[in-house]
């Protein structure tokens, strides 16, 4: 527990900076629109239907949408944009403050009392003056309880910007997800949740003060307010040693993998920081734009996902493939399998695959009108579930997208028959799955391979930190660091199971 407080002030620090900026610039973009609008009522249908519209966007599919946004903007400009990280996740975040700003703000300047604003044209004020000694001061409490709200929303929003590589309170939430380590996740979602509390309660007297014409005790809070951003934004002014970025997708191999990297890294003299629960595409496209610098992948999933194909020759080959496509079109190099490999495998418990005599995916496809199938967040969307599906004819009664770890539990407690289960998870022997054969090939292999970015490529010393790793993990191996982070009872972190394999290793 110790070492899940201690991550939590740099963690908030980051998240309040994030959700503080997103705020500041939701504010500089909303509330000029509000005054334009609220004089504009056909502009106001446009400006306040865009906002809306806006919030029925997923906040992590906008979140995902800004990274290759900004990645081809980057193209475009030849180089230079961050796509990875703040920018993308700031950009989202204020989308999404500007609609309670926004609104607050028009329905306060439209719902004031028209005899007021009639004297203040009889006394002779101009607009400038009207909106600021009139209009503002009245509409200013309307206004705050929008700004609180777009405060609220943004802190809690910020969770999500792990996904794009941003550091946030939800680095810990969504480790602990995927790892099972509720303290975790405990912990993060109390520090997001005491985050939003803190910030609502300085803007609460804010409002008041406004309300009851108290400008000490506006500025009081607005100074805590701007000691906190601050503080939080000492870590960022001090002198950053230069560091190597480790990517890693959202699941617990990858974690210790990252961690692993981390530790040889360490070893060899290098500084690390990571960038955790990035997905399968944000990873790839990170590492060739050089915005990680090292991260571990599969190969059928670069074969199936980048280079979109649909054939599967054997493994060795697929990694060949991959190496020179990688290394031609976007200057990534691939130092080496690592040893094991990790591909998706149909697992269903040992039991009912015997009773329905199911040994083999043309066995599981007779079967499947009466099974319920459960998967990860990506394989339904995959080209590998479309090449199974139209291989051997799947036609499931229903299928259901899980957490990774949840799918297990899933076909454990019966809520699906069969699941796309993950050929390296300790969980399939712990739980006595019994792993269908794909008896047509229509799943490409998927060794884990190193992938080092165009700026580290030629890096004889950065390669010569990690060789050691090439070839070195058998998939026994990699199982059982797995099911330390995964089981249930004396569940080690990433971190320690990573240290478990060095050891195993050796060096």
């Amino acid at each position: 527990m110790n070492a899940t407080l201690a991550r939590v002030p740099d963690l908030a620090a980051q998240h309040l900076l994030l959700a503080m900026a997103a705020l500041a610039l939701g504010l500089a973009v909303a509330l000029p629109l509000a005054i334009i609008s609220a004089r504009r009522p056909a502009l106001a249908r446009w400006t306040l239907g865009f906002a809306s519209f806006v919030q029925t966007i997923p906040s992590l599919a906008l979140l995902a949408l800004f990274y290759p946004l900004l990645l081809a903007l980057s193209g475009l400009v030849g180089g230079g944009v961050p796509a990875l990280g703040f920018l993308p996740a700031l950009l989202a975040l204020t989308l999404y403050a500007l609609l309670p700003i926004l609104r607050n703000g028009v329905t306060g300047l439209t719902g004031l009392d028209p005899a007021i604003i009639e004297a203040a044209d009889g006394v002779g004020m101009t607009p400038a003056q009207k909106l600021r000694l009139v209009e503002a001061p009245l509409a200013a409490p309307v206004l705050m309880a929008g700004i609180r709200t777009a405060a609220v929303w943004t802190i809690g929003a910020a969770t999500l910007s792990t996904t794009v590589g941003q550091p946030s309170l939800g680095d810990m939430i969504f480790s602990g997800l995927q790892t099972q380590n509720w303290s975790l996740v405990l912990v993060g979602c109390l520090a997001a949740a005491a985050l939003a509390l803190g910030v609502d309660a300085l803007l609460g007297v804010v409002e008041r003060g406004l309300a009851m014409r108290r400008r000490k005790r506006v500025i009081a809070a607005l100074g805590v307010l701007g000691a906190a951003v601050l503080l939080a934004f000492a870590p960022v002014l001090a002198p950053a040693r230069p560091a190597i970025t480790i990517g890693a997708k959202n699941f617990s191999e990858q974690f210790i993998l990252a961690r692993l990297i981390g530790q040889r890294l360490e070893d060899a003299g290098y500084a690390v920081r990571y960038r955790e629960g990035l997905g399968s595409a944000v990873a790839f496209s990170a590492l060739a734009a050089d915005d990680i610098d090292v991260y571990v992948d599969y190969s059928g999933t670069i074969w199936t996902n980048q280079m979109r194909r649909t054939d599967t020759p054997p493994r060795d080959a697929i990694v060949a493939g991959v190496s020179a496509w990688a290394a031609r079109e976007h200057g990534v190099r691939l130092l080496g399998a690592l040893g094991f490999e990790n591909a998706y495998a149909f697992a269903m418990k040992r039991e009912a695959a015997a009773r329905r005599g199911i040994a083999t995916l043309d066995d599981l496809a007779r079967a499947s009108p009466q099974l319920a199938l459960g998967s990860d967040l990506e394989f339904l969307d995959r080209p590998e579930w479309a090449a199974v599906r139209d291989v051997y004819a799947m036609r499931f009664a229903s299928t259901r997208a899980y957490n990774p770890s949840f799918m297990y539990r899933a076909v454990a407690s019966g809520r699906a028959d069969v699941i796309t289960a993950f050929s390296s998870d300790g969980r399939i022997a712990a739980q006595d799955l019994a792993m269908l054969e794909d008896n047509r090939g229509a799943i490409p292999g998927y060794d884990a391979v190193l992938l080092i970015a165009p700026g580290r490529a030629d890096d004889a010393r950065f390669a010569a930190a990690l060789r050691p790793l090439i070839g070195a993990i058998p998939v026994e191996a990699m199982r059982e660091a797995n099911y330390m982070v995964d089981r249930d009872a004396d569940k080690r972190s990433p971190a320690e199971a990573a240290r478990w394999l060095g050891r195993w290793l050796g060096p």
